[in-house]
């Protein structure tokens, strides 16, 4: 099933839809789709390199929105639509994770959150049912997410189709070194203070 998802989403590239598509995916994504919108916003970048950014700015717009939705859920609506997601996509140890790391330090585990591999539905649906601050949620998911698909949007647009061997191999390091960098900002900032 979610080899044919893939699929699913990778076909938005090849029709006049993308853009739309991919807005949808990454608000979806958010909340409860469970494949990332990286998938398409690679696929699309690569097809007009020139417009990497703007696609990144759809995705990351998205993203967000979606996040706020995800946040809602955990929010009101945990008990009868979050436990079904978290359960059928079978991310209960992620979630008991996410919610210890909300007594540690909300903001900079949702910033981090776009650069693990725990899906980020799992840090938004999270903040809800912890009752993280709605502006500490959106901050974060502008600076986090942002982060992630500008850097995929910015690979692409500087470096082109010779970054594609690349990503496909190793976006999950790239944006790993990414969240290292903007840990060691966060933590320079605070200690500089």
């Amino acid at each position: 099933m979610i080899r044919r998802l893939y699929k699913w989403v990778l076909h938005w590239a090849e029709t006049p839809y993308g853009v739309p598509a991919l807005f949808v995916i990454a608000f979806v994504e958010s909340s409860f789709f469970p494949i990332p919108p990286d998938v398409l916003l690679i696929a699309l970048a690569f097809s007009i390199p020139k417009k990497s950014f703007r696609y990144a700015t759809v995705c990351t717009v998205g993203s967000v929105l979606g996040g706020m939705l995800g946040w809602l859920i955990g929010l009101q609506f945990y008990d009868t639509i979050g436990v079904q997601i978290i359960r059928t996509l079978h991310y209960e140890e992620e979630f008991a994770l996410v919610k210890s790391y909300y007594a540690k330090n909300a903001f900079l585990y949702i910033l981090l959150a776009a650069f693990t591999p725990i899906p980020y539905k799992v840090f938004t649906i999270g903040a809800g049912v912890c009752h993280i601050s709605f502006s500490i949620l959106i901050a974060a998911s502008i600076l986090g997410r942002g982060g992630r698909f500008f850097l995929v949007g910015a690979a692409i647009h500087f470096f082109g189709p010779r970054i594609k061997p690349f990503l496909e191999k190793y976006l999950d390091w790239a944006t790993a070194i990414l969240a290292g960098v903007a840990l060691l900002g966060f933590l320079a900032i605070r200690f500089l203070k």
